[in-house]
């Protein structure tokens, strides 16, 4: 039996879903507030029992335009926000080391 500071405890408390996460690539960031992911996985082939990399593109709402191409970003699962959007960036696992975008701005400047 249940105490009752117990049962009190988990009425309180909201369920958590079970989003999916997953970890993969910046390759687009052209779109507003949002970004393209590539995820990369190894399944072994059914018959030639050979590791091959299966690459999916999944489709990121990023509402501050924060990630870059190149950034490895964590995704979760989230309802649909669009025709294709059915993920939100979670964080961003390791920024790339050059953005374009700045580059760009610096050959601009330097009259290039």
């Amino acid at each position: 039996m249940m105490a009752e500071s117990d049962i009190a405890k988990t009425e309180g408390q909201a369920k958590k879903p079970n989003h999916k996460i997953l970890i993969g690539t910046v390759t687009s960031n052209k779109m507003q507030k949002t970004i393209v992911v590539e995820v990369t996985r190894k399944k072994a082939h059914p018959l030639y029992k050979r590791v091959i990399s299966i690459r999916k593109k999944f489709y990121a709402h990023d509402e501050k335009n924060e990630a870059h191409v190149g950034d490895v970003v964590r995704i979760e699962e989230s309802r649909p926000l669009s025709r294709l959007k059915r993920w939100t960036l979670k964080e961003i696992v390791r920024k790339t080391a050059l953005v374009p975008e700045i580059a760009a701005d610096a050959d601009v400047v330097a009259g290039r």
